[in-house]
């Protein structure tokens, strides 16, 4: 079955989430708090590869999930649309889901992770996330879903900034199969 929302590459969704970041900065009235998200949000933006940014806020301006707002003093200021502030909320690291499909495709989607111990942060949100979302741990850095996620597999990986860290696998079988269809339902 396929899926009937629009899907942006990791990049974009992160894009959209620091455009949205200025809303949750606005709503929060705690100094800490404020200053806590403008650090974060100047550190993920330094992360961001510069063509591909340029790239993803044509696409948005384009996909109508920004506007662009030209000053007096010739400055610009990107501006989050309505649209694109739905679209940053449904990229939401914490209540991110998988929607599901109609009909399993007997596939079998492997997310798998040697990340160094210096990034253990990261490696322990990353395990974290994926269990929240659902996926089975097969060992310590293997996780297992039975239907398609590498849309909200890729934002998750640009979001921990793990790229390098993690692979992910499309399976056709696993010996233990018949354990997991149980566990899903299938």
């Amino acid at each position: 079955m396929a899926r009937t929302y629009e899907s942006f590459g990791p990049t974009t969704q992160k894009v959209l989430l620091l455009l949205a970041a200025g809303i949750v900065l606005s709503l929060n009235r705690s100094p800490r708090q404020q200053i806590y998200i403008v650090k974060s949000v100047q550190k993920e933006w330094r992360n961001i590869n510069r063509r591909a940014l340029n790239r993803v806020i044509h696409n948005l301006y384009k996909s109508r999930l920004v506007d662009a707002v030209d000053h007096k003093d010739g400055t610009t200021t990107l501006v989050i649309t309505e649209r694109g502030k739905k679209k940053a909320l449904s990229y939401q690291i914490d209540g991110m889901t998988i929607p599901a499909m109609g009909k399993w495709d007997k596939k079998w989607r492997l997310v798998i992770f040697d990340i160094p111990e210096r990034h253990k942060k990261a490696r322990d949100a990353l395990a974290q996330t994926l269990k929240r979302m659902g996926f089975y741990q097969l060992q310590k850095s293997v996780f297992i879903y039975p239907f398609e996620c590498s849309n909200e597999i890729n934002f998750v990986i640009e979001f921990f900034n793990l790229r390098p860290f993690v692979r992910q696998i499309l399976a056709e079988r696993i010996d233990n199969e018949l354990h997991l269809k149980k566990i899903y339902t299938l």
